[in-house]
């Protein structure tokens, strides 16, 4: 295929900042082109969102404009036409992904990851029978061990890993928006307020139920009054 020849084909259809969107040749319209193409993007920095449409025939690219612009994106993609893969290779790449999508996972893992997964299972063994031992009640009274275990058989109950889980995901979600947070969000809050009200909703959620769980906590216990002696 021409490079110059695709290169001219393409057709921006709608640009804005941090968002372009392009219409492709059909000759690069398969799956083994938009792999091939949506890899070639992913090292462009600034790119975090890429959307191709292979019947349409539409790729759409969104980038932080703070970091790169449309004419990096244009440039990535042009300097990608040459080594595209052609409707041939495009059929025998679609064939070998389906073999591989066929068979099972472990096949298809890396010795390093068999090694690293069976060590992380020993070492989570060793950790749940210490532990296992440290909840026993077989400590002297006073010792450290003592003390400690109240505080591992709270730690250790579903409501704790519960909320444990969900700080986890809330710092996990901070820390992969945070770019966007930061550099997109918080300069033009209108533009982006869908984004806010999804964020502003999550922390009602997370706070209604801790809410509850507090309520429920400091319950009082229901006691049976004893029966009167007739």
């Amino acid at each position: 295929m021409n490079t110059d020849d695709l290169a001219r084909r393409i057709v921006v259809r709608h640009r804005e900042g941090g968002y372009l969107r392009l219409e492709l040749p059909p000759e690069i319209c398969h799956a083994a082109a938009a792999a091939a193409i949506e890899a070639a993007l992913r090292q462009v920095g600034g790119v975090y969102r890429l959307n191709f449409y292979v019947a349409q025939r539409r790729l759409a690219v969104s980038f932080d404009a703070h970091v790169c612009n449309a004419s990096d994106v244009a440039r990535a993609l042009r300097a990608c036409l040459g080594a595209l893969p052609e409707a041939a290779a495009a059929a025998a790449w679609e064939g070998t992904a389906a073999v591989h999508a066929a068979s099972p996972l472990v096949e298809r893992l890396n010795p390093a990851l068999h090694d690293a997964a069976r060590q992380a299972r020993r070492a989570f063994a060793h950790l749940r029978v210490r532990i296992e031992r440290l909840r026993q009640p077989k400590a002297a009274p006073g010792s450290l061990q003592a003390k400690l275990q109240p505080m591992l058989a709270n730690a250790l109950t579903e409501k704790a890993i519960i909320n444990f889980l969900n700080d986890l995901v809330a710092f996990y979600l901070v820390k992969v928006h945070w770019e966007l947070i930061s550099q997109r969000w918080l300069k033009d809050p209108v533009k982006n307020a869908n984004a806010w009200l999804t964020v502003f909703y999550l922390m009602f959620l997370l706070v209604r139920y801790r809410k509850s769980i507090a309520a429920e906590a400091a319950k009082p216990a229901i006691t049976r009054a004893p029966a009167e002696p007739s």
